[in-house]
């Protein structure tokens, strides 16, 4: 078995559409907000949805650290309950330390990828993800390229 992720590259937000950048800049700004007292690691995150709704969300950590939630799930289950009949078309998901953006992308941890996975099935159409990093953004044309060997409804029949 051969596994292929197709992941494209952006050198900057420039090169993307005038969408992108706007879901871009909510992440950031998303990030900003993040309550993350603990580690320091603010994680913001933006959905576009397919009513033209922008939905954000960031990490919000606890001193007890399993009842913290990451930025993605944060924004999607906001917009899920909000917009219930809504699909998710674009996400995009920036992280800072120390006041500063993240160099590098950051990518969204496999709870996300499942919880991200399972929307992208129900409404089935794939999610864009936009991964920023202040020298280089990485984008994903569905979930499927991040959770290559994913699980699914299909393994419960």
């Amino acid at each position: 078995m051969e596994i292929r992720i197709n992941i494209e590259e952006a050198a900057s937000p420039e090169n993307l559409s005038k969408k992108e950048q706007q879901v871009i800049a909510a992440a950031r700004r998303a990030a900003a907000d993040a309550y993350a007292p603990y580690s320091g690691f603010r994680v913001g995150t933006a959905l576009l949805l397919d009513n033209g709704e922008l939905v954000r969300g960031n990490n919000q950590e606890n001193a007890a650290y399993p009842d913290g939630l990451c930025a993605e799930r944060v924004a999607m289950f906001s917009a899920h309950a909000n917009f219930p009949e809504a699909a998710i078309v674009m996400l995009a998901v920036a992280a800072m330390k120390d006041g500063e953006f993240l160099k590098e992308p950051v990518y969204p941890c496999g709870s996300c990828r499942q919880s991200l996975l399972e929307s992208e099935n129900r409404f089935g159409k794939p999610i864009r993800i936009i991964m920023y990093g202040q020298n280089r953004i990485h984008i994903a044309s569905s979930v499927r390229d991040l959770l290559p060997l994913s699980f699914d409804a299909s393994f419960l029949k």
